[in-house]
């Protein structure tokens, strides 16, 4: 059996090609869970399964339909995959091994963007910035004001400051510099179940379905901090619960202990 039939019996090899095709395949879900792209997926895995049953069923109509769409398809695909695609080659072209030498100027990031959010929620001043992970940000210059500045609560508390020329729009931070404000961010794809979530909440979420940002939140509303990643949105955060959301994936390249301590804000 195994003479007439060798490819019944593995090489390391193959083993190894198997383990690499479905890390790809793991890490391309992982991608494409929370955004827009896993439920167009889906969609096209049922038509896939339709054409299938059209084909056993010799619905011959049916199944030269299906063939043209798929046929076709992978055109009208780059252009709905394009936001999707961007960030992967993005992620494919930033180095993690570069995120050792950047731990430093991490700490200096968390405590400076901890300490504005506090400034600003115990002000009650509204504010959206976003961090920077693998997935670049410059897209978005172009609807603000581009800045080259490092990052201070002291900056960051002025910018947002009520009637300033800034204030109406999202900080971006690369790094340890803030690179844009009065930018505006794409708004979420999804329905908002909360009717409580104003535009800024609402722009958080978009940001974060399309790229790996870190994107925060101050309601002028409610004076709430929220952080808003992966397409997920966490509400009433604490200046101590922010540093630890900055200290995890994909900002692995801030340290998990010794921040200096802020003041919390848990009675917000």
């Amino acid at each position: 059996m195994v003479e007439r039939f060798p490819f019944l019996v593995p090489s390391w090899r193959d083993a190894i090609q198997v383990l690499i095709v479905a890390f790809v395949a793991y890490r391309a879900l992982l991608f494409l869970v929370g955004t827009r792209a896993l439920h167009i997926l889906f969609g096209l895995l049922l038509l896939g399964v339709a054409y299938v049953a059209a084909v056993l069923l010799k619905f011959e109509m049916i199944a030269y339909l299906l063939g043209l769409v798929f046929t076709y398809g992978a055109f009208a695909l780059l252009i709905v995959f394009q936001p999707e695609l961007r960030s992967a080659l993005s992620r494919l072209g930033q180095s993690r091994v570069m995120r050792f030498f950047y731990r430093g100027q991490a700490l200096h990031v968390a405590e400076e963007v901890a300490e504005a959010a506090d400034r600003l929620s115990r002000a009650g001043t509204g504010a959206i910035i976003a961090i920077e992970g693998e997935v670049g940000l410059g897209d978005y210059l172009a609807s603000g004001t581009p800045i080259t500045a490092k990052i201070s609560a002291d900056l960051l508390t002025t910018i947002f400051t009520p009637y300033s020329p800034l204030h109406d729009g999202a900080v971006l931070i690369r790094g340890d510099t803030i690179i844009g404000a009065g930018c505006i961010l794409p708004l979420t794809q999804f329905p908002v179940e909360d009717k409580s979530l104003g535009t800024r909440h609402r722009a958080a979420l978009g940001l974060s379905e399309e790229t790996d940002a870190l994107v925060l939140v101050v309601s002028e509303e409610t004076s709430a901090i929220s952080v808003a990643r992966r397409g997920a949105l966490e509400r009433g955060v604490s200046v101590p619960r922010l540093l630890e959301l900055l200290a995890s994936e994909p900002f692995a390249r801030l340290p998990a202990t010794g921040l200096a301590p802020v003041r919390s804000n848990s009675g917000l």
